[in-house]
């Protein structure tokens, strides 16, 4: 196989490009020495411009819209002016393109009505809670969620970041088109937060270690999905196991939720499972369907 991974780096400070070009080789050549590689599969490019030359130019968008090309792009924007919803839509409407971008939440929330923030973001549409700050993040990213064509099929989540001081939330939004990107980004997540999957504070308010009612596998977020999940499946707006897995995903939860709530309504014999029946719950791309009734009581 000759396939190539070639890296972009956009680096506007000087110093920064300095650095970039005197490390990136050498990693490149410890990493061939150690693997004793014949080939090298790895290519880079290093460029000093501003973040939206580059971006809109004819070459990047080429090779973001090429459906041949797995594209994975990180943008650190110290601060939130570069991601405006123009950016933010060609990123999502980009065919095999994940991304991750960092944002300055409690900065947005601060100079909500300041001309310079208006400029980027339509902050009309953000209607923080003065007596929950830490919502600031979520909030921020329920505005790029409404951004989304509703007739395509996208995963958006959100991890909240608070720093040490205790007054500013930071935070990152990771976008991707395919469920397997949106399922390792969450286990991720669920990894540093177990609680919501969402923070590296408690952002729910759940009852943590030490206290009187803490019970390790218990949350406000967890309890919460399982219900809307429980109802949905008992509607009949789920009927399936994929589009169950789509739909926890979508509500910022492991895929595995899902089977444990099916399993669950299985037992209390309120729906049988149809089909190539199986408790799979990762790589749910791969993941063989089956179908889902609900069992009705005939008197």
């Amino acid at each position: 196989m000759n396939k190539k991974i070639t890296f972009f780096f956009n680096e506007h400070n000087k110093n920064n490009i300095g650095e970039l070009k005197k490390n990136i080789p050498n990693y490149i050549e410890t990493c061939q020495k150690q693997n004793q590689c014949k080939n090298c599969v790895y290519d880079y490019k290093i460029e000093q411009s501003k973040f939206k030359t580059v971006f809109k130019a004819k070459k990047t968008q080429e090779i973001l819209q090429n459906e041949n090309y797995g594209k994975f792009v990180l943008l650190d924007q110290y601060g939130f002016k570069e991601i405006d919803e123009d950016i933010f839509l060609n990123l999502v409407k980009s065919p095999r393109t994940d991304f991750i971008f960092f944002i300055s939440s409690s900065f947005i929330k601060r100079f909500q009505q300041h001309e310079h923030t208006k400029k980027h973001i339509d902050t009309k549409k953000l209607n923080f809670d003065e007596s929950q700050p830490k919502e600031c993040h979520r909030i921020i990213a329920q505005y790029f969620k409404s951004l989304i064509p509703t007739d395509q099929e996208y995963y958006l989540h959100h991890f909240t970041i608070q720093k040490e001081n205790k007054g500013n939330y930071y935070g990152l939004i990771f976008g991707t088109n395919h469920t397997f990107g949106m399922e390792k980004f969450l286990k991720v997540c669920w990894s540093k937060d177990s609680f919501s999957g969402q923070s590296n504070c408690n952002i729910d308010n759940d009852f943590e270690e030490g206290t009187l009612f803490y019970k390790k596998s218990s949350s406000h977020k967890i309890a919460s999905v399982k219900e809307e999940i429980k109802n949905a499946i008992l509607s009949g707006e789920i009927c399936d196991n994929i589009s169950g897995f789509k739909y926890t995903m979508q509500k910022g939860c492991e895929p595995s939720l899902f089977t444990k709530v099916v399993k669950s309504l299985v037992s209390k014999e309120k729906i049988k499972r149809y089909g190539e029946v199986n408790n799979s719950s990762t790589n749910v791309h791969r993941v063989k369907r089956y179908t889902i009734k609900v069992c009705r009581n005939e008197k």
